[in-house]
């Protein structure tokens, strides 16, 4: 009688003793963060709570969890809970995945930026350190990607990354670094021209690296408004090249040069500044792109409209449109007509 009493209270003392394990823990205001890592078990999750002071007993939680057949619909994440809430309450956080809400940073690169544009921009916003975003510009050390093996490391480049950070609007986690954010900006880039139908072939059939064909593309996007026009600009740009003996006297490139852009270029900027970059002073291409071109200047560029033009001057209308010429004389007779034209 005596052993079945000491059992009958041995069993008592070990049900009350889990009833109690089981119970909530003492109620807190203070949230609690944790997170669970992907492929986490049961058991790590259970001990995660415990230490946390959101359970008491690690392995009746897992015991509990088995009675349930719960556990194998858990996500991982970033999770708060308060001191307090019952199992039943936690495993229907955790099989929902109700995760904290990560915050985020969200800005714009507009088409035709430059990258010192784009670091201003961004350190206005609070989002980079200037000085930073334009080092990693000029060194690409720790980024990882294929383009990178296509640009050239020329010491004639003002920065490597010029015209490779597509321009678009992005949304990353609230602190990312400066590598994170030219990270996904070139990763951008990178996954747009391979949308391009048959890219390499296009690029192949120009005869064209793809440092030259982006360098192109940001001429056009720096010189051109209208959309429909895009292809014709990179036609004249690819004829006057053709020539052989046609410097591209391109105002963009003096604008770039002078760093911030001015309303209205005199004879003297144009050849003010010594530069392979300056097309009024150089034969050929620029060393390198001039600003962030957008999707429609790359394709622009990738298949021109085949014309004879060698000129285009800019219509004085306010319609952003050009006048077109085959000859330096033709040329001469529309910049009268555009001067015509002004307001």
């Amino acid at each position: 009688m005596i052993i079945v009493i000491a059992i009958i209270v041995a069993v008592g003392a070990a049900g009350a003793y889990i009833y109690n394990e089981m119970q909530p823990v003492k109620s807190s205001e203070q949230v609690v963060k944790f997170t669970i890592e992907p492929g986490v078990g049961t058991s790590g999750i259970a001990d995660i709570l415990e230490d946390q002071g959101l359970i008491k007993n690690s392995f009746l939680f897992v015991s509990y969890l088995k009675l349930k057949s719960e556990g194998t619909r858990f996500q991982a994440g970033v999770y708060e809970l308060q001191p307090g809430v019952t199992y039943d309450e936690i495993i229907a956080k955790l099989n929902s995945g109700d995760v904290v809400k990560t915050e985020m940073i969200k800005f714009t690169i507009p088409e035709g930026f430059t990258v010192t544009q784009m670091g201003d921009k961004l350190a206005e916003e609070g989002i980079v350190n200037k000085d930073s975003f334009l080092k990693l510009a000029k060194d690409p050390t720790g980024l990882n990607n294929e383009l990178l093996g296509l640009v050239p490391a020329d010491s004639k480049l003002m920065y490597r990354l010029e015209g490779y950070l597509f321009p678009e609007t992005y949304e990353l986690k609230k602190g990312s670094s400066e590598l994170d954010i030219i990270q996904r900006m070139l990763d951008e880039m990178e996954k747009r021209l391979g949308q391009i139908p048959n890219f390499e072939d296009k690029l192949k059939a120009r005869g064209l690296t793809l440092n030259e064909l982006m360098t192109v593309a940001s001429l056009v996007e720096r010189e051109v408004v209208v959309d429909s026009e895009r292809s014709i600009v990179a036609g004249v740009i690819y004829n006057r090249l053709a020539t052989g003996n046609m410097k591209l006297e391109i105002d963009a490139t003096v604008q770039y040069l002078l760093g911030k852009p001015k309303e209205r270029l005199m004879n003297s900027d144009l050849r003010k500044v010594d530069s392979p970059y300056n097309t009024y002073l150089y034969l050929g291409l620029p060393p390198g792109p001039i600003a962030a071109p957008s999707l429609k200047s790359i394709e622009a560029s990738l298949e021109p409209k085949s014309s004879e033009y060698l000129f285009y001057v800019t219509k004085k209308d306010g319609s952003g449109e050009h006048l077109f010429a085959k000859t330096y004389k033709e040329h001469l007779k529309n910049i009268e007509k555009s001067k015509a034209m002004a307001k």
